[in-house]
Order: C-alpha cells, then sequence, then structure tokens
C-alpha cells in the first residue's frame, strides 16, 4: 500500500548557489536527504514542473514541487495489545515495552507485536516506514523505546541515531564481578560458526559500549551501560566478550557459578538466580532532542518487577565482602 504526499515550495534568494538537493533539504526538512534525492531521481520532485539533476544550482524564486508516494505498512495489521505509553505528542510516543513482546513481525511472530499495538493505538502510523519504529530492543529486553509519529520525527530521530546523539541507558545484571567499569570498542557481526548468533570479529561493523559497576555481590554485579552505537545484541556480546554474561541470557550467556548447598548463597537465592527468565536487561533512560524544537527530552522507564526482586534479594543475601568504593 502506499500514500501520496503533494507539497510545494519555493526556493528563496539565500539558497540561490546551493545545490537541487541541498535546498530541497532545507525546504523540506520533514524528509531525510536521501529520500529526497529518491525523488528527485525518479522525478518526484520537480523544479518548475521539470524533473532536474541533485546537482543542479538553484538560483532562487524556483518553484520546487514534490508530488510522490510512500510506502505504508501492509504487512501488520493493527491488534489491540496493551501499550505502558510514558509520553505522547504529535511527533512521538515514548513507552516502556515489557519483556516477551516482540518489536517487529518476523518469521516465526507475525501478530502480537508492538508494531501490530502501535497501528492499533494509531492508525495513522500505517503511512510511516515500519509504523514509525526506528529502533528495537530484544524480545526480552524490556525498557523505554521511542516511536516517530510523523515523517518529521522519524527523519530527525533516525539522524539522532545515525550521528550518536541519541543517549541510551541500561540495567543489567551481570555473572561475575568487573573490577571496574570501561568502554568496549570492538567490532560485532555475524558469529563465523553460528549466523543467527553475533560476536566480536575483526571485520565487523564498529560497535562502542560503556559501562559502570552500580552494585556488587557475591559473584554478580548490577551495571549501568551506555551505547554509542546500535548493534544488535550488542551489550549482551560485549559483556559476554568480556568475560561478564549477562544474568539469564539464553543465548550468549556462559555457565552459571555453582550454587549448591556448599554456596554460602542460600537456597531461595540460588533458586532465584538460576531461574531467572531471561537476559537480565533494561532499557533505562533515553535522552533525545525533540524533533518539534530540538529540546533535551528524557524519558525513564522504571525497573520491571522481575529485576527488583532480583536485586532486593542480591542486596540481602549476597552483598560484596569487600565492596570497593566507586
Amino acid at each position: 500500500m502506499t500514500s501520496r504526499i503533494r507539497e510545494q515550495a519555493i526556493a528563496p534568494d539565500s539558497l540561490a548557489g546551493k545545490r537541487f538537493d541541498q535546498a530541497a533539504a532545507a525546504l523540506f526538512p520533514e524528509y531525510s536527504r536521501a529520500r529526497l534525492q529518491q525523488w528527485i531521481r525518479e522525478g518526484a520532485l520537480t523544479i518548475d514542473g521539470a524533473s532536474a539533476k541533485p546537482t543542479l544550482k538553484i538560483r532562487g524564486g524556483e518553484a520546487l514541487n514534490l508530488d510522490a508516494e510512500t510506502e505504508t505498512q501492509a504487512e501488520a495489521s493493527a491488534q489491540n495489545i496493551p501499550l505502558d505509553i510514558i509520553h505522547a505528542d504529535q511527533d512521538i510516543i515514548v513507552l516502556n515495552k515489557p519483556t516477551g513482546l516482540v518489536v517487529h513481525p518476523a518469521p516465526g511472530h507475525r501478530d502480537n507485536t508492538l508494531l501490530n499495538g502501535l497501528l492499533y493505538y494509531d492508525e495513522s502510523l500505517s503511512e510511516l516506514p515500519r509504523a514509525g519504529v526506528v529502533h528495537r530492543l530484544d524480545m526480552d529486553t524490556s525498557g523505554v523505546m521511542v516511536v516517530a509519529r510523523s515523517l518529521r520525527a522519524h527523519t530527525s530521530l533516525v539522524r539522532q541515531l545515525q550521528s550518536r546523539s541519541m543517549s541510551r541507558i541500561y540495567r543489567a545484571i551481570t555473572i561475575g564481578v568487573p573490577v571496574a567499569g570501561g568502554k568496549i570498542d570492538q567490532p560485532i557481526g555475524r558469529h563465523p560458526k553460528n549466523r543467527k548468533r553475533m560476536a566480536v570479529v575483526s571485520n565487523g561493523k564498529p560497535a562502542v559500549t560503556r559501562f559502570r559497576v552500580l552494585e556488587r555481590f557475591q559473584g554478580f554485579a548490577s551495571i549501568e551501560v551506555s551505547l554509542e552505537t546500535g548493534r544488535t545484541h550488542q551489550i549482551r556480546v560485549h559483556m559476554t566478550h568480556l568475560g561478564f554474561s549477562l544474568l539469564g541470557d539464553p543465548v550468549y550467556g556462559r555457565r552459571m557459578p555453582k550454587l549448591n548447598k556448599t554456596s554460602s548463597l542460600p537456597d531461595s537465592l540460588a533458586s532465584q538466580l538460576r531461574e531467572f527468565p531471561r537476559q537480565a536487561l533494561h532499557a533505562f533512560r533515553l535522552r533525545l532532542k525533540h524533533p518539534e524544537n530540538d529540546q533535551e527530552c528524557e524519558f525513564e522507564a522504571p525497573l520491571p518487577a522481575d529485576f527488583r526482586e532480583l536485586l532486593t534479594s542480591l542486596r540481602e543475601h549476597a552483598p560484596a565482602i569487600n565492596q570497593p568504593f566507586q
């Protein structure tokens, strides 16, 4: 399915000497430069009714006419899925994604995804690429996400992600206790032997993760993680590469330490740790510039109940014997 866009703008004298595509980016800021260049090449964006090359120099006073079709979200249907909305306005929706919810339809998860719920919440999202979804969280990772509600917002959020100006802060629990925080600057790509997994590989894409230790326990730690890039499974892969897998991670997790009767941990906590049903990872805080006015915004999603309960048990039954100063 497609929707049609029809707009016109007159190039002011201040744009004289600029390239056609540069002038178009200034006059139609709600669309990305790549999208505008594509429309120019297709003849959907013209000057005074005539097609032109993106490199044509503007004189000033020309009429730029946009008559283009955009793909709509046709493969997904609206479904009444409860959403935990933190904030919503004409440009963005900020929500707290629960564990177990897939973000986007894929083989094996065609329905009951976040995208299906978003289309029910606002049917106009069908006119945006991927219904406004600009970044993802793994199915079993909980926390704060932002969704674009307009083309202007979609372009802005994608640019912020690409420029790394959008700040994403996570909370996690690791198996093992890092001595200190630090920066992980290691490329990530497909695992050379298991194509369903990611790994640190020499020919991967650049990936940078920063982390700091919040609390230490006997054999475990609570950490805060920030992303400078957005590679698939980045936090899980990078922390495993350091030797500190996330608790409960079914793909990248390492073997749990022996928690038996010889351990100093009570049986109740040992069971709680062994049976934690997912990777202990939560998107806690999101900072971005609002697409309407570039105002700095910050949103938080509180830790889910299973995460809070586990931290409470660790604090009560497994405090670090020698807690270094942070």
